[in-house]
């Protein structure tokens, strides 16, 4: 395989493997070491892990807190100790008659900027050790509530104890908790019966490759048809391009400043910039060379530089 292979695939991970595992398996594939992911996905659930390659695995910084979309269900009557179907109930079974618009109202009260306490089963650490490993043993876990944010979150479709939900949120949102919570606010209990990541940042599933066709790909010598290329990473980003000594100067992770044709026009206020944080830099031929952090007024700094 081409040592120097970088981008990211849109991997659709299946139910039962581990985020893990997928990179694992990417690694093998593609005979390359430096390979990572952008966001973990429960192992129940399945969709969009974003995999990153080569020198794609640098971008991990900037994908931390993306929003993300997701399709799944909710049962309702019983909670469990895992808040989705993989669990031992942990609540009295009880029968249950769901009406759409009480639900939706509910959905509406758990949409904008709320305080969610994670899973007990997580990869949170309480005390140094991982919140799942003291769950396992039976032991308390406590874990303090974290700001998150649902942007939309839908229902579509009621079925007896079954209820179908669209939802999009910030990095860091546990939709398993989600599901549990609903549960408390309708007074039965519920979990998550199942789970879809559609959609991470930028990379969506109409994109999303299995790792059966990857291998394919592989053997056929079309790999790189499955990637998205370092250039496209980051594409709400303003990109700037430059040559000869500024480019040798942003490879050496130099500061600079933005020349006076791309700084602020009239009726912006002195020595100030609109927001943007991030800068994609590109040489000649359109290759993209860094990513620069802005500093102060019209000074950025190469974060990440790409040999």
């Amino acid at each position: 395989m081409e040592p120097n292979l970088s981008g990211v695939l849109i991997m659709d991970k299946p139910a039962g493997m581990t985020s893990h595992d997928v990179v694992a398996h990417v690694r093998r594939l593609l005979n390359i070491r430096q390979v990572g992911h952008f966001g973990t996905l429960d192992p129940f659930a399945t969709g969009v892990l974003p995999v990153s390659v080569g020198k794609a695995t640098r971008f991990a910084q900037f994908y931390l807190k993306s929003r993300k979309a997701y399709e799944g269900a909710i049962r309702f009557g019983f909670s469990t100790d895992t808040y989705d179907a993989t669990g031992t109930p942990s609540s009295e079974v009880v029968p249950v008659t769901l009406d759409a618009a009480i639900l939706e109202k509910i959905f509406r009260e758990f949409t904008g900027r709320l305080m969610q306490a994670p899973p007990p089963f997580s990869a949170k650490r309480v005390g140094g050790v991982r919140a799942y490993e003291l769950a396992r043993q039976h032991k308390p876990v406590t874990l303090a509530p974290v700001e998150v944010e649902i942007y939309a979150l839908e229902l579509l479709s009621v079925d007896g104890d079954h209820v179908r939900f669209a939802v999009e949120c910030s990095g860091g949102t546990y939709v398993r908790s989600l599901a549990h919570d609903v549960g408390l606010k309708v007074g039965c209990g519920a979990h998550l019966a199942g789970l879809r990541r559609t959609a991470v940042a930028e990379f969506a599933e109409s994109r999303a490759v299995t790792l059966e066709k990857l291998q394919s790909a592989v053997q056929e010598g079309k790999v790189e048809t499955c990637f998205v290329p370092l250039e496209a990473l980051l594409p709400e980003c303003p990109e700037l391009v430059v040559r000869g000594r500024e480019e040798v100067s942003v490879r050496h992770g130099h500061k600079f400043e933005l020349a006076q044709a791309l700084r602020p026009g009239r009726g912006t206020a002195a020595g100030r910039l609109p927001a943007v944080t991030l800068l994609k830099i590109l040489n000649p031929e359109r290759r993209l060379i860094a990513v620069a952090r802005h500093v102060t007024g019209a000074v950025y700094h190469p974060d990440l530089v790409l040999a």
